[in-house]
């Protein structure tokens, strides 16, 4: 028992494809409870919104809501997941570097905890179990 736990295979304790999919899940879900109260705001025509970026708080809000929400959806399926991760890590960076850069670093952990994750998939792609890999195959991964 304690040879697969010590073990650095990659595939002797579980399958890395699982692996990913169970990242890809919760990261993903974990961001859409972000991005939905976003996309209520929306919906309900509330657009007030921090400005980072200097674009206007309502493409702002917006912009956040499609990283966090609609890309986060796109993830969790594994459809174009590294074209849709590519807005959510750029989000996760104007959080920290931007909109909290005077903040201590504690109020950065989790949109730095959120970029690591992603980075990950960005780097491992959606995975044996995603829709990218059902219908483009191993090949394009």
């Amino acid at each position: 028992m304690f040879d697969k736990l010590l073990s650095t295979r990659i595939d002797n304790f579980i399958s890395p494809d699982f692996s990913i999919l169970l990242l890809r899940v919760t990261a993903a879900g974990l961001i859409m409870t972000h991005g939905f109260p976003k996309l209520m705001r929306i919906l309900d025509g509330n657009l007030g919104f921090a400005d980072p970026l200097g674009i206007g708080p309502e493409l702002s809000l917006i912009l956040v809501m499609f990283a966090e929400f609609i890309c986060a959806i796109f993830v969790l399926i594994g459809l174009g997941t590294r074209i849709a991760l590519i807005p959510l890590l750029f989000n996760m960076l104007v959080i920290v570097f931007v909109a909290h850069s005077g903040d201590p670093f504690g109020d950065k952990e989790l949109p730095l905890f959120f970029f690591a994750a992603f980075l990950v998939l960005f780097f491992t792609g959606g995975g044996k179990y995603s829709l990218d890999h059902k219908l483009f195959g191993s090949g394009r991964n």
